[in-house]
């Protein structure tokens, strides 16, 4: 008999638990949970929309029942006997199954999966109910019943979340709302099988000279005894390794494979996606398929110059990791369908992002997001869940970890795209916060940190790399992010850094980024809010769509806000406060850092022995509801202008400028220096593995008046190093465009000073492949009034964009429907920018830049002969 599955979807209804009338309401689909059905049933409103989240509140505290009637499979009759599983592929948290009357299965973690076989209690008509206890109220008894044993230490939060194997954002987060989900939020279906295959997987090794792949495979095997399992390796189509193995009587079956010349899995840009097709086949009864790809994955971590350096090298080849941190795409997980995680991973290829750090505060995700990656060829660094707290040691909550790691190890362990699995999410910076026991280099005895008042270093040093060892012996484990060989979690010579001085911390000003750069930076980031068309969604009473109002402030759940955000506005621009313009103010504002960031970090990249910084990612890629916060992308996919910032600065071959960095703010700072110091550093920073030889051209462009202020300068046999940073000017100084500013003896003349841009523009051949531009700080100082901004219609899906003098910032307001090739640019005299623009015509187009007269602008582009104004 070949093993069959029957879908749990539809037919369920649910109530409130403690409701003793007979009030059950229809349940559109499971996966579910309980927001979800209670918004489709009217119950509550929309908890993303305006203050509707304090309505849903009283759901934290109330428990479900969930419940579905059905008939008994019918199928094929068998040889032998057969057995009919019940499985829960998640169940959101706490929760009793009962089937027929008999409880058949308790449940304590949203992490966990759960097979129960229902062979002697099934009937022919079938109800099964699962009774969900609230999470909060759960962890608050938890909280109370340990407290004699551990301090239950918080940074985000109430204290309830900590002993709750749950997605922790869900009690509410910087960025995201409290809405504490229960139900079965994963699929539920019936199996029925004589014997079936659990999993089939490898354990494998590519050798240095990437000639070889070798391991064993494994296959494990439930039900009835069988004698062998027949496992297949092949490659598009074409068998490479097979064997009939037997099955011993723990129903495991291995054998080891050696594949000579094997074609590898390699991040995007660096090499194809290959993907072997791994088969078991279990006679006629079941047969079982997994795409993997062979990959040689190594963490580099060696003494150098700098301290002890930390980047990753896939398949020989030294990988710079750009990229941005994950979240959960929704607070309602059950609501994301497959193509919504593949939308979010081709934005990754888009923006030239090749790292995606999967977040502990959420869930061990999807496993659509990793196929996806897998793909398209994108590496997954995925911190263990936990974040941001001290975690328990007892031994329920120790058993219930392992299951989970293993469990969830087991499950995506075949996934090339994941290189590295850290322990946490900011734990050790709690660990500091409050004082406790780390002795990381005088006690290495795992029982004695389960005695002391940081117990959970057992987890993180012990218990977890322990089963990441068994499960997938060649995955890379670091203890956690950011740690560090056991050091000050803000030591920037050795480990990961979370760069929280931008923002938070000393609120260090975007332009010192250039100091600020670590072994590899694995959080930063800069708030800014979404587009209008996501605003107006999001908080539809008009008269509250202004920055600073009663919904605008509840939205954005980061500690001091406002206060930040407006610091990092009026320090460097004009304020204006209409929303609109204010909107794209914050938007300049992390554009800017981004760009400042990636740009300054990458450099440090250098060249092979001299890896000073191996990666950089954003805080944050996505949102998980419709708000203002870090994220580079909103919660409905629409870009920022951060976004292609990142873009820019990640491109193969990426030039930089910067001069030299004068405070205007501190006490008695000089704010004329700048005029007076005309220094510029430019390099190349390259992730291509061949030498490149390319032509620079710099000009000195006067912001007042478009014109060029000195000769420019051009490099035409400079040759861009592979994979390395090429320095090519250090310190370069230009003539003064007047003298007399350079005499500190008289005053300075504001009127005399004209100043300009440092733009660099690098050519292939004859193809324009990067560019950058340098503006006077900070850029409030300047008049950007006049700039004389034009569009041309190219056709009906393109348009260029001049300007008579240097623009900052020009962003188109983009939407869902909107497709951009890209946003948020700069703009200088003598060159056209040229924009591919999909889903709307180029007339329904707004805009906006730094010094315009209004904060949205209707375009208006002249069209070439032949092109109809209704075509636009």
């Amino acid at each position: 008999m070949a093993l069959t599955r029957h879908a749990l979807e539809h037919g369920w209804t649910f109530k409130q638990s403690d409701n003793s009338a007979n009030d059950w309401l229809p349940v559109g689909k499971v996966p579910t949970q309980v927001h979800i059905d209670l918004i489709a049933n009217n119950k509550i409103p929309d908890p993303f929309i305006d203050l509707n989240e304090l309505a849903a509140r009283w759901i934290d505290e109330t428990d479900w029942t969930y419940r579905v009637q059905f008939k008994k499979p019918v199928g094929p009759v068998a040889a032998g006997s057969v057995t009919t599983d019940l499985v829960f592929e998640g169940l959101d948290t706490f929760a009793t199954v009962v089937l027929n009357g008999t409880e058949i299965l308790k449940s304590d973690s949203m992490f966990l999966s759960h097979r129960v076989d229902i062979s002697s209690i099934l009937q022919n008509d079938n109800v099964l109910e699962i009774k969900f206890d609230s999470a909060m109220l759960r962890g608050r008894e938890l909280v109370k019943e340990h407290s004699h044993e551990h301090t239950f230490y918080v940074r985000q939060t109430e204290v309830s979340r900590v002993p709750v194997r749950k997605a922790q954002y869900n009690w509410g987060w910087d960025w995201g709302p409290i809405l504490m989900t229960a139900g079965p939020w994963r699929p539920v279906y019936l199996e029925q099988y004589v014997s079936r295959i659990e999993d089939v997987w490898t354990h494998y090794e590519v050798h240095e000279d990437l000639k070889t792949c070798s391991g064993r495979i494994f296959a494990k095997v439930a039900g009835a005894k069988s004698k062998s399992i027949a496992l297949l390796l092949s490659l598009e189509g074409k068998t490479v390794w097979e064997k009939e193995c037997a099955i011993d009587d723990n129903g495991l079956a291995e054998a080891e494979f050696r594949i000579t010349n094997p074609q590898l899995w390699y991040p995007f840009g660096y090499g194809a996606q290959t993907r072997y097709e791994l088969k078991a086949t279990l006679g006629s009864n079941h047969e079982k398929l997994k795409l993997i790809g062979f990959r040689r994955d190594e963490l580099i971590q060696e003494k150098d110059a700098f301290g002890k350096s930390f980047y990753f090298r896939i398949n020989q080849i030294d990988i710079f990791a750009g990229g941005s941190c994950w979240i959960p795409a929704d607070s309602l997980l059950s609501q994301i369908p497959a193509e919504r995680y593949h939308d979010w991973m081709k934005l990754m290829v888009e923006g030239n992002q090749i790292m995606l750090r999967i977040w502990g505060g959420g869930i061990y995700e999807d496993d659509a997001l990793f196929d996806a990656c897998d793909e398209l060829g994108i590496l997954v660094w995925h911190d263990f869940q936990f974040a941001c707290a001290s975690y328990p040691t007892y031994p329920s909550y120790l058993e219930s970890v392992e299951k989970e790691a293993r469990q969830n190890l087991r499950r995506l362990r075949s996934h090339p795209s994941i290189v590295i699995w850290a322990g946490n999410n900011e734990d050790y910076q709690v660990q500091e916060r409050y004082h406790l026991h780390y002795d990381y280099e005088g006690d290495k005895d795992p029982q004695s940190w389960l005695k002391s008042n940081f117990p959970a270093r057992y987890t993180y040093e012990y218990l977890l790399p322990k089963i990441v060892k068994e499960e997938d012996p060649f995955m890379v484990y670091h203890p956690s992010s950011p740690w560090g060989d056991g050091k000050p979690t803000t030591d920037k010579t050795v480990g990961d850094i979370h760069q929280w001085n931008i923002w938070h911390g000393r609120m260090n000003r975007y332009q010192e980024t250039y100091k600020m750069s670590g072994r590899f930076i694995s959080e930063f980031g800069m708030e800014a809010y979404p587009h209008l068309e996501t605003i107006r969604s999001m908080i539809q009473d008009p008269q509250q769509q202004y920055p600073g109002s009663t919904m605008m402030d509840f939205r954005n759940k980061a500690i001091d806000h406002e206060r930040r955000m407006i610091t990092y506005v009026a320090e460097n621009f004009q304020v204006k406060y209409d929303l609109p313009s204010y909107t794209h103010l914050t938007q300049i504002v992390q554009a800017e850092t981004m760009h400042y960031a990636y740009k300054m970090w990458r450099r440090e990249w250098g060249e092979p022995g001299s890896r000073k910084c191996g990666g950089v990612l954003v805080w944050q890629l996505n949102d998980c509801w419709p708000t203002m916060s870090w994220a580079v992308v909103d919660y409905y996919l629409v870009k920022k202008p951060a976004f292609y910032a990142i873009a820019n600065a990640l491109k193969p071959l990426a030039v930089g400028i910067s001069q030299p960095y004068h405070d205007w703010t501190a006490g008695h700072a000089d704010p004329t220096v700048p005029a007076r110091d005309s220094r510029f550093d430019l390099w190349i920073a390259s992730s291509r593995l061949d030498a490149v030889p390319v032509e620079i051209t710099v000009r000195f462009i006067s912001i007042r008046t478009g014109r060029d202020v000195h000769s420019p300068l051009k490099l035409e046999k400079v040759l861009a190093l592979p994979n390395s940073t090429t320095e090519v000017l250090k310190d370069h100084a230009i003539a003064v465009a007047n003298p007399q500013l350079t005499d500190t003896t008289r005053p300075f003349d504001l009127a005399k000073y004209d100043p300009y841009v440092i733009y660099a523009v690098v050519k292939e051949g004859d193809k324009v492949v990067t560019t950058d531009i340098a503006w006077p700080q900070p850029l409030k100082y300047l008049d950007l009034s006049g700039r004389d901004v034009k569009f041309r219609a190219l056709s009906a899906n393109e348009v260029a964009i001049s300007a008579a003098r240097p623009v900052k910032g020009f962003v188109f307001e983009e939407t869902r429907a909107i497709r951009l090739s890209d946003n948020g640019f700069d703009l200088v005299p003598g060159e056209e920018k040229v924009v591919n623009v999909a889903g709307v015509s180029l007339d329904s187009l707004r805009y906006t830049y730094i010094g315009a007269p209004e904060g949205s602008l209707k375009i208006s582009a002249s069209a070439p002969e032949g092109l109809s104004k209704a075509r636009l």
